[in-house]
């Protein structure tokens, strides 16, 4: 173009030709182009979003796993060396051409730093993964011309169920542990439960023991004094007669005598009364509260010991299905990447020969696929002009002559000559 160039902030022009030494750069500005005597070229400065992705790779531990990663590159206008390598190696390209290259680049460090990992350590440090990739990436990309702005892992997926497998274990921790701690806050209410009982049990024999002895302590204060009061009765009344005064002081002292050891057996009776009730109330209430304390107490044990050994049988198959899994992937894989090494080194080694008797054992295929055609024909009218050959032997003769011509086109489609490479083996 001829007179003023202009160029926005998202592009550089690159001026070249006459009264430059090396090409003019210039991001977001303007520049007379004489005509014929100098060439002006943009290049695209827009950030470009780029999908890496990077389908069945096998980490540190042999897991193949899939995984996305969105990064934002743009060509750097700001840094002169930056922008110079980059219109070495893009001036000219589409920005198609630009993200093409850029993927690859990043596509191929992803792959690379997947391999150093375990799929643990990329489901659980993305930040980790991500600032592999970037810093790696970012040492080439510059050598381009590019910088990476961002990179951030977007998606990690499995074919095989691992990544599943990892939070079913994490969850079947997580309700192992709910299932021990309602057990254990169900055992401590019922030890809770039994000590008030048995709290409430002795206070209540306690309060009965104490009525108990009030009434005795008041029948026995009774007794004495209704003696002291008899006595004193008596003693005024029969003064007259002491011989019966003394006498009946006797009857009255044997009779209360007698009310004494009949009060004393009934205290007695009582006391027996009381310790019969104390240990009916104990055989009733305490030990059957404490053997339910001793049932629960073993039937929660038993019940944690059954949900971890179940948690532990369940986390240890699942660890074996995925070593097996594994297994049998690595095991597939290097068997194909054997035979491929194997199918080359052959390939190499014979070249023609291989080529040559690959196509002999082919061509007895081709003339059966020529004839097939007539096996199936019920019924065959031919012409003839009088000077050829007719019957079967003008139908064979066609035959032949198409097979005849089968090394022509095979030398034409492939560039070997079949009947030279033999004249060479035989040689």
């Amino acid at each position: 173009m001829v007179g003023f160039e202009t160029c926005g902030p998202n592009e550089a022009l690159v001026v070249s030709g006459c009264c430059n030494s090396r090409p003019l750069l210039i991001v977001g500005g303007r520049k007379f182009v004489v005509p014929i005597f100098q060439q002006s070229q943009r290049l695209c400065l827009n950030t470009m979003t780029l999908a890496v992705e990077s389908p069945t790779v096998y980490t540190k531990l042999g897991v193949a796993i899939s995984v996305t990663g969105i990064a934002q590159v743009k060509v750097q206008g700001q840094n002169q060396e930056m922008l110079a390598a980059a219109c070495q190696q893009f001036l000219g390209k589409t920005e198609h051409d630009i993200r093409r290259v850029a993927m690859e680049t990043l596509e191929g460090h992803q792959r690379a730093i997947m391999g150093t990992m375990t799929v643990e350590e990329i489901y659980r440090d993305r930040k980790k993964f991500s600032r592999n990739v970037f810093e790696v990436a970012s040492s080439d990309l510059v050598n381009m011309g590019i910088s990476i702005v961002s990179y951030t892992l977007k998606d990690i997926r499995d074919e095989e169920g691992y990544l599943k497998a990892l939070g079913m274990k994490r969850t079947s921790e997580v309700q192992r542990d709910a299932r021990i701690g309602e057990a254990q806050a169900k055992k401590d209410a019922g030890i809770r439960e039994a000590i008030a009982e048995e709290e409430k049990m002795a206070a209540r024999f306690r309060n009965d023991i104490q009525i108990a002895e009030a009434e005795r302590d008041f029948e026995l204060k009774k007794a004495l004094y209704d003696m002291e009061v008899n006595t004193k009765k008596a003693e005024s009344d029969l003064a007259y007669a002491l011989q019966a005064a003394k006498t009946k002081q006797k009857i009255k002292d044997e009779e209360m005598q007698i009310l004494v050891i009949e009060r004393q057996q009934q205290i007695e009776v009582q006391e027996q009364e009381i310790a019969r009730k104390s240990k009916a109330l104990e055989a009733q209430v305490k030990r059957p509260a404490e053997a339910q304390k001793y049932k629960m107490e073993t039937l929660a044990e038993a019940e944690r010991k059954r949900i971890t050994m179940q948690a532990d049988a369940e986390a240890e198959a699942i660890r074996l299905r995925g070593e097996a899994d594994a297994f049998a992937i690595e095991a597939k894989a290097k068997a194909e990447a054997e035979q491929m090494t194997k199918k080359a080194e052959a390939w190499r080694e014979y070249q023609d020969a291989a080529l040559v008797e690959m196509m002999l054992d082919t061509l007895p295929k081709i003339a059966a696929e020529i004839a097939a055609p007539l096996a199936q024909a019920n019924k065959i009218t031919m012409v003839s002009t009088g000077d050829s050959d007719i019957g079967a032997k003008k139908i064979t003769g066609e035959i032949i002559d198409l097979v005849e011509r089968l090394p022509k086109l095979v030398e034409s489609l492939t560039g070997v000559d079949i009947a030279k490479a033999m004249n060479t083996s035989r040689s």
